[in-house]
């Protein structure tokens, strides 16, 4: 070795060079020409383990000429430490057999004690609401003495669930059927107008308007109609429901589609991908967001497309159960009914968005 010069390769990694003395030479690592095929020169300076932040544990690792290297030799002592504002401990996630503290912010990213805590910090605020307007409903019923046809108390209620909850299940069941299907129907149509409208101009002038003023005709005049045309069998009550679902899913599919960034546009274009291509692998995720937002939105207000089609006509279901109540006064059952109404739609409001989860797995990524 020269004096003045270093033993360490110019092209080593993570080692600073100590800066020669004026007068020596210093040599420029040399870049290979365009026809050269020195293996000599790969082999020696530059055949380094290509090694990902994320995977440094113990194993072989892909070299740039194919080889694999041995093990890693990082090590606690070799591995710098993570400085202010850069996320995550470095020196923690590269060293194998590590186990974060409880407080790190590794701790707050793992799947199961942070899961528990995000679910009890959105469901408990509300389940204690629901719980001290129960209270005060229950003690103002029981201080005033109202009577129980005009307004039971919560605890009659229950009762009537655990009574009834046969009748309940019964019709339950049919209203379930009409809701699913209907759903069915909406999501197929509204997501198939949705693309339409966005593939063509000419059919968004034409047919987004008529969408719009679908929303503006009273489901309470439709309903008569649909059982003078389709009779009282259960066609009727899947349309009503299909007709009040389908419209936020056709807004948010033509929203979605058309929220493409206009970047990506141009990198298909320039990768001279057809329009196919183009719909499926940019326009259809960038527009999943928008869709199941709509979808959340159609599988609620579902459960109440299926309720107003079973009181025009019917003689089974939840809405046929709970006008037959009203009738007889038996305020009690008429509450019981609602609530398994609002359960079902419950329900099936979070098994959508256990589904937009599985689909989107970067909004999940993104909101922790």
């Amino acid at each position: 070795m020269r004096a003045g010069t270093s033993d360490v390769s110019p092209t080593s990694p993570g080692v600073a060079r100590s800066p020669a003395p004026s007068g020596t030479v210093v040599p420029a690592c040399r870049v290979p020409g365009r026809g050269e095929r020195d293996s000599s020169f790969y082999n020696g300076r530059m055949d380094r383990p290509i090694i990902h932040p994320d995977h440094t544990d113990a194993g072989p690792r892909a070299t740039p000429s194919g080889r694999s290297s041995g093990p890693s030799s990082l090590s606690p002592a070799s591995t710098p430490a993570a400085g202010p504002g850069t996320g995550p401990s470095l020196a923690m996630a590269r060293v194998p057999g590590t186990v974060p503290s409880p407080d790190s912010p590794d701790m707050a990213r793992s799947p199961t004690g942070p899961w528990l805590t995000s679910r009890a910090r959105q469901w408990l605020p509300p389940a204690l609401v629901l719980l001290a307007l129960t209270g005060i409903w229950e003690a103002w019923v029981g201080l005033r003495g109202v009577q129980a046809w005009l307004l039971p108390p919560p605890s009659a209620i229950a009762r009537a669930l655990v009574e009834d909850r046969a009748l309940l299940a019964s019709h339950g069941r049919v209203t379930l059927v009409e809701v699913l299907l209907g759903f069915a129907l909406a999501v197929v149509a509204g997501v198939a107008l949705g693309a339409a409208i966005d593939a063509s101009a000419t059919l968004r002038r034409a047919l987004y308007p008529l969408v719009v003023a679908s929303q503006t005709i009273p489901l309470i005049a439709l309903a008569p109609l649909f059982l003078i045309w389709f009779g009282y069998g259960l066609l009727p009550k899947i349309l009503v429901t299909a007709l009040i679902a389908f419209f936020p899913i056709t807004v948010g599919t033509v929203d979605g589609l058309r929220a493409t960034d206009e970047d990506t546009r141009d990198l298909f274009r320039s990768l001279d991908a057809g329009r196919w291509a183009y719909f499926r692998f940019a326009k259809v995720p960038a527009a999943l967001p928008a869709i199941l937002s709509g979808v959340k939105v159609a599988v609620a207000v579902s459960v109440i497309g299926a309720v107003f089609g079973e009181l025009f006509g019917s003689s089974e279901g939840l809405g046929y159960l709970l006008q037959r109540s009203m009738s007889q006064f038996l305020t009690a059952r008429v509450f019981a009914t609602i609530a398994v109404l609002s359960a079902m739609g419950v329900l099936l409001f979070l098994a959508v968005s256990a589904i937009e989860r599985w689909l989107i797995p970067w909004r999940r990524m993104g909101d922790r």
